[in-house]
């Protein structure tokens, strides 16, 4: 019952390798939320009138980077236009290292514990 007791009361420690995870994982967040924003904005400038596209509005030019960047993977077309699709490898690229970069930082956070 006392490892128990024990294990329980470390649940309420933060020390500075918890702090260090969070400020990662808040980074790498923030940086994805600007990286959508500006691929968002890229892909309505570029998409929006080509011929074929599906992408009409900033709205869908939003859905498309988001999904991208999260999923790398969308529901709509892949982009018409040769600069559209080199942004949509772009966001592919940046969400493939986003999550390879959370990913890193759960791993040290993990390697720096107490075991």
């Amino acid at each position: 019952m006392g490892a128990i007791r024990e294990e329980l009361a470390r649940l309420r420690v933060v020390e500075e390798r918890h702090r260090r995870l969070a400020g990662r994982v808040a980074l790498v967040a923030l940086a994805t939320a600007v990286v959508d924003l500006v691929g968002a904005v890229a892909m309505y400038a570029l998409e929006a009138g080509a011929t074929r596209s599906q992408i009409h509005t900033f709205g869908q030019a939003a859905f498309f980077a988001s999904v991208q960047v999260v999923t790398v993977s969308s529901s709509l077309t892949n982009p018409v236009t040769p600069a559209g699709r080199v942004v949509d490898v772009l966001l592919e690229i940046w969400g493939v290292l986003a999550v390879a970069g959370i990913g890193g930082a759960v791993a040290t956070f993990f390697i720096t514990g107490d075991g």
